[in-house]
């Protein structure tokens, strides 16, 4: 039987206000929130990743701040259970002062096209499991929430 991995990799930025970027998208047919980041292309380090998906979503460097938490149970691939998604999650900040859109509201963008994005800050303490797409990342609040 061929079984596959993915594995994801994606940053926590939190701001003064304790507030948590969020990446609004439409991806795979659907809309979706979720934390910044993306997949693990064959050759790269999972830290390189991270710096190479947020320079591409954001046009912005990050700086590694620690690593906070690998996926730890069995979670299939949302289009194709054959596949298992492991996601690595790191505390990151911008190197500079931020100068890409971020917006009021979720999904400020005009059309449901494949890949289209609009980032937002969200409270960490009203932020709901509901609120976010990724089974992973429902867990890793609930951590951000007991953890910080």
């Amino acid at each position: 039987m061929n079984r596959q991995f993915t594995i994801r990799i994606y940053a926590l930025i939190i701001n003064k206000k304790n507030e948590i970027l969020l990446s609004d998208e439409f991806r795979l047919g659907m809309k979706m929130t979720k934390f910044p980041g993306g997949g693990l292309e064959f050759g790269e380090g999972t830290i390189d990743c991270l710096k190479r998906e947020l320079m591409e979503e954001t046009g912005q460097e990050i700086e590694i701040i620690k690593h906070f938490y690998t996926t730890d149970f069995f979670q299939p691939a949302l289009h194709n259970p054959k596949i298992q998604v492991l996601s690595i999650y790191y505390l990151a900040k911008f190197k500079d002062k931020i100068c890409f859109k971020i917006s009021n509201v979720a999904f400020d963008f005009n059309k449901l096209e494949e890949g289209n994005q609009s980032f937002r800050w969200q409270s960490i303490e009203e932020l709901q499991e509901k609120d976010l797409s990724l089974p992973i990342d429902k867990k890793v609040l609930t951590l951000l929430k007991t953890n910080l």
